[in-house]
């Protein structure tokens, strides 16, 4: 069975236009990946956790604070390698100079034998959704669409 993820879209209203909050993964794989390896805080439930709590406790495992808000389903989306994510839209803001992120153990460099510590998250940014686009890991733009859908038929 496929692994599953639940996270949220943080987004906020700013006067010149709509901006989503994305985060960068920590670590050195993705230490000089910029475009298309940005995500949305997510992770995986602990035990039969309900996709709603998942969500709200990865965003705050991997920014360092709750999110605060109500949370709007945006549905499922299955990424390249067959993980699913269930997503929810959240209007809030974050300070992103405030990042505090779990950490995460690896054999760095490969086959050193040396266990070191990384942030799952190392960064944080708000995009608009053209930015976001580019930034984005290809198979979660769909989240971008549908958080803009459910903005239009709501205003």
């Amino acid at each position: 069975m496929a692994e599953t993820s639940c996270g949220i879209l943080l987004y906020r209203r700013d006067p010149d236009g709509l901006r989503v909050l994305l985060t960068h993964p920590g670590g050195p794989f993705w230490r000089n990946r910029d475009d298309g390896a940005w995500t949305i805080p997510k992770g995986g439930p602990d035990g039969d956790e309900c996709h709603e709590a998942t969500a709200m406790r990865e965003f705050e495992e991997e920014l360092g604070k709750p999110v605060d808000g109500a949370l709007t389903p945006l549905g499922m989306i299955r990424q390249k390698g067959g993980k699913r994510v269930h997503a929810f839209a959240v209007e809030g803001d974050f300070d992103v100079a405030k990042v505090r992120s779990n950490l995460f153990a690896c054999e760095w460099p490969p086959k050193s034998g040396r266990v070191q510590a990384f942030p799952e998250v190392d960064r944080a940014e708000w995009f608009t959704l053209e930015q976001a686009r580019t930034k984005l890991l290809a198979s979660q733009c769909d989240l971008l669409d549908r958080l803009d859908a459910l903005l239009r038929e709501t205003t």
